[in-house]
């Protein structure tokens, strides 16, 4: 089934395992030349033909399982492809598209320009929620996640980060190749690859879940400042959410300024205004790698699940101040709470609609939600079901009703009428009182 708020996007008929990128990219004139091998599986009928996201870059040959080349057409940003033969149901096949062109941000009314963006000084890809297209041929479906390598060449001045493991670096003339491999299975919208002239230091102790980072020279000073308290951090989200997902966590600082940072698989990138030496924008360091547990690995099965990704970001901003000597949990519920009051009470965070997805309220009601809850059933049940959350669906899909039913196996009293009001109703609720 398509997403009911992104219909056009994805194609339910077949179900990616893996995608191998070739990307070569020259930052001065900003043109990709590209070749993707995609493996799928189709699905319950044989396919006669099947689609691609994919935006406006010329295609110079499209193929099914390596044969002959098969007929396509691409328009409106879809790339729909007919085998030479149809692929019989429940087998495997494989896609290879050729492609070039200068890479376009996909453009939207509610959140401005979406995926791969020309910097002054390389490139960035920020998805979040439809942007894939914008540089690869996917299937841009939240239920849709696969393996991915990159093998991505840039002038040898440039790094290159993008997600997984970086497997090898080969230096040419006056290019290198970067590879690097995703192992654990991973929605488009958090593919990335980030390229600037960028130094790569590490922020963790040896021992530690490895942290690497990519940031520009001038800020190394600032850098090592901000993210000094990460591995704590990491440390504290992990008694907290269970075990780190994933064998990494990296860190670009991009030389420009950012409205947000960007959350991706495995890394978050920041803009050089994130960067103040003075830990200003801690909070948003916390909240990046909380996406590592809700969002990244528990990846929402649809976009009206948003609330699962978002509100628990938002929370772990609150209980890390709460770890690191700042103002609890409780307080910082308590002011955003009747900050959210003298707001306009229209959104309901259980199924917000496509504009809202990203909506502050979203966000913080999400985050008193989840506030409403510890209190209620308390903290070591609140932390047993976080455990149990995050392992049960490690790498896999989640929804509203899937953490309401878990939550209520951990209360000793129905929880049915707080998820109403919190999730679905559009009046915001009282906070409840501290159990006694």
């Amino acid at each position: 089934m398509t997403d009911p708020y992104l219909p056009e996007l994805g194609d339910s008929r077949f179900r990616t395992t893996h995608y191998d990128l070739e990307l070569d990219y020259r930052p001065y004139s900003g043109r990709l030349d590209a070749r993707a091998r995609i493996s799928a599986v189709a699905a319950e009928r044989d396919l006669a033909e099947f689609g691609l996201d994919l935006g406006p870059f010329r295609i110079s040959r499209v193929m099914v399982d390596g044969r002959r080349p098969a007929r396509y057409t691409h328009r409106g940003d879809k790339l729909r492809i007919r085998p030479a033969r149809p692929v019989r149901a429940g087998t495997l096949f494989t896609v290879e598209v050729r492609y070039t062109g200068v890479p376009r941000p996909v453009r939207t009314r509610d959140w401005g320009d979406l995926g791969w963006e020309q910097l002054e000084e390389g490139a960035l890809v920020a998805s979040q929620p439809s942007g894939a297209r914008s540089w690869f041929p996917c299937n841009d479906r939240l239920a849709d996640k696969a393996a991915y390598r990159m093998t991505v060449t840039a002038p040898s001045p440039y790094t290159v980060v993008a997600n997984g493991a970086l497997v090898s670096r080969t230096i040419s003339a006056s290019t290198t190749a970067w590879v690097y491999e995703q192992a654990e299975p991973m929605a488009p919208y958090l593919a990335t690859v980030q390229i600037g002239l960028y130094d790569l230091v590490d922020v963790a102790n040896p021992g530690a879940v490895p942290q690497p980072a990519a940031v520009p020279q001038r800020l190394l000073g600032r850098f090592a400042r901000d993210f000094a308290r990460q591995p704590q951090m990491m440390a504290a989200f992990t008694d907290l959410f269970g075990p780190y997902p994933f064998d990494d966590y990296g860190v670009v600082v991009v030389d420009e300024d950012l409205d947000v940072p960007v959350e991706a698989q495995g890394l978050s990138i920041f803009g050089a205004n994130h960067v103040d030496g003075r830990r200003g924008s801690e909070r948003l360091v916390a909240h990046e790698l909380a996406h590592q547990w809700f969002g990244n690995s528990l990846t929402i099965a649809e976009w009206r699940h948003i609330w699962l990704n978002e509100g628990f970001a938002k929370y772990a901003e609150w209980l890390w101040s709460e770890i690191s000597g700042g103002p609890s949990a409780a307080a910082l519920a308590a002011k955003f709470r009747n900050r959210l009051a003298l707001m306009p009470q229209d959104v309901r965070i259980g199924d917000p609609g496509l504009r809202r997805l990203f909506d502050d309220r979203v966000y913080h009601r999400g985050a008193l939600t989840l506030h409403a809850l510890r209190t209620v059933i308390g903290h070591a049940a609140f932390v047993s079901l976080l455990h149990e959350w995050t392992t049960t669906h490690r790498h896999g899909l989640v929804t509203t009703e899937q953490f309401t039913a878990l939550a209520q196996r951990h209360a000793q009293h129905p929880l049915d009428g707080l998820f109403t009001m919190w999730l679905y109703d559009e009046k915001l609720p009282a906070l409840p009182e501290p159990r006694r």
